[in-house]
């Protein structure tokens, strides 16, 4: 199987791209790969929080060929560890990986957007209630972020240590934008909705 095949069969995620790409960099085991990627924050855009799931990948990526166990051995910290290293397949794909989740737009399936489909059965009180919550939380969200970018500044981290942030941060105030226009409409009663004028609508779809 070449680099590239292995890399178009195993079903990236994420956290495999993660894990590849620190061991990318050297060999690890997996503790310190989870910590690694807390210590430089990309555990704000990768699920590393179980580190159960991470050993499940670890052991995927393993059987796909893309890491290999380098040496296992004992210490007082830690009864047995294993430290894994990346492979040329390895290289590859996670190449690959990046390649693809950066070119290519994907449809992700969020939770937010499919409860906003269903936001009706809340009604419009409930729904402002809700969504006030919401943009109390993105605040807090945005503040947190904008802090850690002036931070990075104050140190000249390179910038492209931080594209991430930026990222999240830009997401997260467009975001907070258009809750507050959404909150304002249901504020002024533009943005309201009944059973009986959803059942109506219904009828005229279905008619």
């Amino acid at each position: 199987m070449t680099a590239s095949t292995q890399a178009t069969a195993f079903k990236r995620s994420p956290l495999a791209m993660a894990v590849l790409g620190i061991l990318h960099l050297e060999p690890m085991h997996p503790y310190a790969i989870q910590r690694r990627i807390k210590e430089w924050g990309k555990d704000k855009v990768v699920n590393v929080g179980q580190r159960a799931q991470l050993y499940k990948t670890i052991t995927r990526l393993q059987e796909a060929g893309l890491v290999t166990v380098r040496e296992t051995g004992r210490d007082q910290q830690y009864p047995e560890r294993t430290v894994y290293e990346i492979t040329d397949a390895g290289r590859a794909a996670c190449i690959t990986w990046i390649n693809e989740m950066i070119s290519t737009p994907r449809n992700e399936f969020p939770e937010f957007p499919a409860a906003l489909s269903f936001l009706m059965l809340l009604g419009p009180a409930a729904a402002r209630v809700e969504l006030e919550r919401r943009a109390i939380a993105l605040r807090a969200n945005r503040t947190e972020l904008e802090e850690g970018l002036a931070g990075a500044q104050q140190i000249n981290l390179p910038r492209v240590t931080m594209l991430e942030d930026e990222y999240q941060l830009a997401v997260t105030t467009a975001e907070l934008h258009w809750l507050e226009t959404v909150l304002a409409d249901l504020a002024a009663d533009t943005l309201t909705w009944s059973w009986e004028s959803l059942a109506q609508f219904q009828n005229q779809t279905t008619a």
